[in-house]
């Protein structure tokens, strides 16, 4: 039988919002030929106001439902939270192949000269001993600050929609990331894929340079790994953006979406 070449490999990218859009522009990138499908959980969003077993029990039966929906290749859980949670039940329950977000503690502490880094990610990731084990394992003799935001997703978030957000309000967020001494922090993990998002304004907002660590680029090489062996399309279909609360994106957030899916997502 021959190999139908024209078919393109589907990707599901899952976030709890529309941070995982910094995962997804990446693996674009990596596969543009794919067939590409970003779900929000919006009905529950944000994930740090759950409990672990809520979040557990919400995220494992979605993507299944939404594996049956879509049928993908490969699906993408575009956030630190549930990676951090969910990405063993998920991989048990499901034969399709998966790739998490996790804190790029590793790289980022092989990378720093000042051997002082700072972890800037949500209140849950921060204190999840999967984040701590990260730190025993790959610190590498650097002095790791664990930093949890309350809001900073949620700023993330009004800020990609068009809200005014405060420079004092992102400013107030980033600033314990930041440590001096004899040695002061050069290195910021970006351990939420909402900050990015916001990565312009830290950089503005910094009180020194640091270097701030995307682990996007590196989930897209992943990604592209796992269905190397998929042929590639002779034409990538149009993205598809889904709200699990089953709202249409509100007028600000559609305009805001084009350059990810295009003018179909403000219709």
């Amino acid at each position: 039988m021959i190999a139908d070449v024209s078919r393109s490999p589907t990707i599901l990218v899952f976030d709890s919002g529309l941070g995982g859009l910094t995962v997804y522009r990446e693996v674009v990138k990596a596969r543009p030929d794919a067939a590409f499908v970003y779900v929000a959980d919006d009905a529950f969003f944000p994930y740090g106001h759950h409990s672990e077993a809520a979040i557990i029990a919400r995220v494992v039966p979605l993507v299944g439902e939404l594996i049956a929906a879509h049928a993908p290749d490969l699906v993408v859980i575009a956030c630190n939270t549930a990676s951090t949670l969910v990405m063993a039940e998920l991989r048990a329950a499901y034969q399709v192949p998966f790739v998490g977000t996790v804190p790029a503690i590793k790289p980022a502490c092989a990378a720093s000269k000042s051997r002082r880094v700072s972890v800037l990610g949500t209140r849950g990731t921060v204190r999840r001993e999967y984040t701590r084990g990260l730190i025993r394992d790959f610190a590498q003799g650097c002095d790791v600050t664990l930093v949890g935001s309350a809001d900073l997703a949620s700023l993330a978030e009004a800020a990609f929609k068009g809200e005014a957000i405060a420079d004092a309000d992102i400013a107030a967020e980033i600033a314990p990331c930041f440590i001096a001494g004899e040695t002061r922090t050069d290195t910021v993990v970006l351990a939420c894929t909402h900050y990015p998002l916001l990565m312009e304004r830290f950089a503005a907002l910094a009180p020194w340079p640091v270097d701030w660590i995307d682990p996007a680029p590196a989930i897209a090489r992943r990604s592209a790994d796992l269905i190397r062996a998929l042929p590639r399309g002779r034409a990538a279909p149009a993205a598809r953006f889904l709200l699990t609360s089953g709202a249409a994106p509100a007028p600000a957030l559609a305009r805001a979406l084009v350059p990810y899916f295009g003018e179909a997502v403000a219709a």
